[in-house]
């Protein structure tokens, strides 16, 4: 059956997926979320910053540190030899938000979603410490993988929705 989750045996115990038959092919996965604030803190985010130090740059990289740890953090996913892990975070005035973007990229035997989504997972929740003191009633929403390339169950792109 192929929609069947593969992270359970025969007997339903939990098991790390054996890849060992696959072949090495590139892979890529795009992740993305939002944390949102309230007007007047987004306001005085964006225009001061943080006593903590830069928001954006901050968040990036810790991002890219949370991408590579993704194995230590996620039972069942294998520890893979990324070979780019790229962060972004941008302001989105019109949503009072900033958006962040996670590029993660291999050649291996299977694929980077969990690594793209803990990346982003990641930055945002850094975000969300440094501006805490500003905005109690932040939200971090909408963490979603956009899309993936490379391996036996194929490419997807997520439909890009109208809000």
């Amino acid at each position: 059956m192929p929609n069947q989750l593969t992270h359970f045996d025969d007997d339903g115990r939990p098991q790390m997926v054996d890849v060992s038959q696959k072949q090495d092919a590139a892979r890529k996965a795009i992740a993305r979320g939002q944390v949102r604030f309230s007007a007047t803190a987004y306001d005085m985010i964006s225009s001061t910053g943080s006593s903590k130090g830069d928001i954006k740059t901050i968040s990036e990289l810790a991002g890219i540190m949370g991408g590579k740890k993704t194995s230590d953090l996620i039972p069942l996913c294998h520890p893979l030899p990324l070979t780019g892990v790229n962060v972004a975070v941008s302001a989105d005035n019109q949503t009072h938000s900033f958006i962040v973007t996670a590029e993660v990229k291999t050649t291996g035997k299977t694929g980077v979603e969990m690594e793209a989504l803990t990346a982003v997972s990641v930055a945002c929740l850094t975000i969300y410490d440094m501006a805490k003191a500003v905005d109690k009633a932040i939200t971090i929403e909408n963490i979603q993988l956009l899309e993936k390339t490379g391996g036996k169950s194929g490419d997807f792109k997520r439909p890009i929705q109208n809000s």
